[in-house]
């Protein structure tokens, strides 16, 4: 017997190509494969007669050859292969498009089971290119349940369905985790059963049983971890902090704090006062006001003889909040330091000794805080800012710097209330729902391309009241599969021909990471007037400058992709505006746009996303701290999801420390669950 382990090579058929091809889905073990589960099914089991077939509706039907097949040669490259079939109700005409061995496998006078749609009248019905297999073969693509998997470019559903039937046949499914107890309350069919059924079901019945067990399963297995790590976070105690008075902070700012934004101070504050670690969330629109949040958390920790460090996803970032923070805080004693990746060596050098003799309080910085070469002196604080674009090994690494440090995670994305049950289970959640007074609201338009020249006159407009411009594009270089804007095409144009006399810099996430920090710096410093980009803007770019955002072929984005990018306008004092423009003529497609149009909630907005994308493109790509779910649909399970939870929080209670076979296979499968969260990102 083979192991889960094993390479799919060992597999026959799969070889180098094949094998870099399951790659692309990120399949390269047996186990990988026996998880890679179908994402549908066609239910081939019933056979009709001809006369019962209808347009459109794919059917398996029973009929005899009633001619020798003949394929007559088009042109180059297109044969085209006839043959009449017939049972007693009535005959049809099969066509296939270069498919000449069926001249060989079709034989006249010989019945064979047929699956395919038809199309035309019944005086006139056709078939092209349906698949058959003879009726004492063994049931492959007819008189079945079919599974239907994910695919990439050179990899059939049939290539798929083979090595999986060969996985299965040389090697156990993964082990069984679910207490015989929780099988038994929820109707849940064993491991073993279930992994055979999900991809070789007897009937449409069994096939969502499996898919309900393994759905079951993966909401299980998460939130028995997430409460593993809350029990242990909770289980643990720390100094709590006496000096909790914010009032030199309130009095420093130029400005009154929002109701939201005072609510999740108080929050802290009453967290860091608790004697136990701080574990929080503070999730709010573009604009919300989170960094001013960080801050005060920062000043209370520095007050209570801790360090905090701040770490952003890109140098530009960090810089800008240095440069606020800096100005905020040093007049209230805090001393501030800035640790990026393009410090000289020297400086480098002196600012982590700086941290580690305590002479800083507050260290803003990127992953450099986390290198082994950064040591604090007293780290009492841990503040990320938009976490989602941090490994969870990086988060870890920064973590264990400190001895039980407080942590508070900031994120601009708005999560659907559902989403972040799963991706902050382990977190307490502060919600900044009000914009502070003056912030722009942003105007929202959809249009197609007959407005080309009026967005180029558009641009010119904002250009010329010396504001800047973003364009997005949804692709880097030109695709011949794709009709998409590209970024490097797109901005080559907009220079050379539309705007010969602008300054149009590109930006794409292909660039060396100098590179990009190169860009959205001059960007940044009103060096360029138009930045071409990809959504690598999406995060990590303060311009208040730019009042325009051009978003190309914007049907190609989720939602809150969108609006996250429309965040990176309306941050100055001037009236801002976002352009969607699309080519598309569904009319789902536009009504979705056009609702981003009419409101800028964010919250409204991510969960309508979730609703029409998922969970797997919620960020646009894998992000750490989603769970990388291989069955499970936030969109689609949400009983069982609340089914799981409640079955896991009891197994925790009674059984999460034992050390039965079945408590142990659990624990691994966390750990692996976690791992995969982590890989996909780092």
């Amino acid at each position: 017997m083979a192991k889960l382990t094993d390479p799919i090579t060992i597999l026959k058929g799969v070889g180098p190509t094949k094998a870099k091809q399951f790659n692309q889905l990120n399949i390269r073990t047996l186990e990988d494969l026996i998880c890679h589960f179908p994402r549908g099914y066609e239910d081939r089991t019933r056979i009709v007669t001809i006369e019962k077939l209808q347009p459109d509706e794919p059917a398996c039907f029973k009929a005899m050859v009633m001619s020798a097949p003949r394929t007559s040669h088009i042109r180059k490259g297109l044969d085209v292969t006839k043959v009449q079939v017939a049972d007693y109700t009535a005959r049809l005409t099969l066509t296939f498009f270069n498919q000449k061995f069926t001249t060989d496998k079709l034989q006249y006078g010989k019945e064979y089971i047929f699956y395919g749609t038809v199309s035309g009248d019944f005086i006139g019905y056709n078939m092209t290119s349906p698949v058959f297999e003879e009726l004492d073969s063994e049931p492959i693509l007819t008189r079945r349940v079919l599974p239907i998997y994910p695919l990439t470019a050179g990899l059939s559903n049939a290539s798929v369905l083979k090595a999986v039937r060969q996985a299965l046949a040389i090697c156990d499914p993964p082990a069984e985790v679910l207490p015989a107890s929780v099988r038994s309350a929820f109707g849940i069919l064993p491991a073993e059963r279930a992994y055979y059924a999900i991809h070789e079901p007897a009937s449409m019945e069994e096939a969502a049983l499996a898919k309900k067990r393994l759905i079951f399963e993966e909401f299980f297995v998460f939130s028995a971890g997430l409460a593993l790590m809350r029990a242990a976070r909770s289980g643990k105690a720390v100094i709590p902090y006496k000096n909790l008075d914010l009032s030199a902070f309130y009095s420093a700012l130029p400005f009154t704090l929002t109701g939201a934004q005072s609510r999740a101070i108080d929050e802290i504050a009453k967290d860091f006062g608790s004697g136990k670690p701080m574990n929080r969330l503070v999730q709010g629109d573009v604009g919300s006001g989170k960094t001013m949040v960080a801050a005060a958390a920062a000043y209370l920790a520095v007050k209570n003889n801790q360090q905090a460090a701040l770490m952003a996803p890109t140098e530009i970032l960090a810089e800008q909040h240095y440069q606020s923070l800096n100005k905020l805080l040093t007049p209230l004693g805090v001393r501030t330091c800035l640790l990026t990746g393009s410090l000289t060596p020297k400086q480098k050098k002196d600012t982590r000794q700086a941290i580690a003799d305590g002479q800083v309080d507050l260290i803003i910085g990127t992953h450099a805080l986390v290198s082994d070469s950064t040591q604090f002196q007293n780290l009492g604080l841990v503040v990320a800012d938009e976490q989602h674009r941090f490994g969870v090994g990086q988060r870890a690494a920064l973590l264990g710097k400190g001895k039980d440090p407080h942590v508070l995670v900031m994120s601009a994305t708005p999560i659907p209330r559902t989403l972040a049950l799963l991706m902050y289970g382990d977190l307490e959640v502060s919600i900044l729902d009000e914009l502070p007074p003056g912030r722009q609201q942003t105007d929202t338009f959809l249009v197609d391309e007959s407005y080309r020249a009026r967005i180029n006159a558009f641009i010119r407009k904002q250009v010329a009241e010396n504001h800047q411009c973003f364009v997005v594009c949804p692709a880097v270089e030109e695709n011949g599969d794709l009709d998409l804007k590209a970024a490097t095409v797109w901005a080559e144009t907009l220079q050379q021909t539309v705007f010969p006399d602008l300054r149009v810099a590109l930006l794409h996430g292909q660039m060396k990471g100098s590179e990009k920090e190169a860009v959205m710096g001059a960007f940044a410093r009103q060096e360029a007037d138009v930045l071409v980009a990809t959504t690598v803007i999406e995060v990590g770019v303060d311009v208040p400058n730019a009042t325009l955002m051009v978003i190309e072929d914007a049907d190609r984005f989720g939602l809150s992709q969108l609006h996250q990018l429309r965040g990176r306008v309306g941050r100055g004092d001037a009236k801002s505006f976002c352009i969607l423009t699309s080519r598309t003529k569904n009319a789902q497609t536009l009504a979705r746009m056009k609702a981003l149009c009419k409101t800028t909630d964010g919250f409204e907005i991510a969960e309508e996303d979730l609703k029409l994308r998922g969970p797997g493109d919620f960020f646009g790509s894998r992000q750490s701290g989603l769970p990388v779910f291989r069955a499970a649909s936030l969109s689609c399970d949400l009983q069982t999801l609340k089914q799981a939870q409640q079955a896991s929080a009891q197994w925790i209670e009674t059984e999460g420390s034992g050390v039965t076979p079945e408590a142990e296979a659990m624990r691994r499968r966390i750990g692996e669950l976690f791992l995969r969260a982590q890989d996909t990102v780092n």
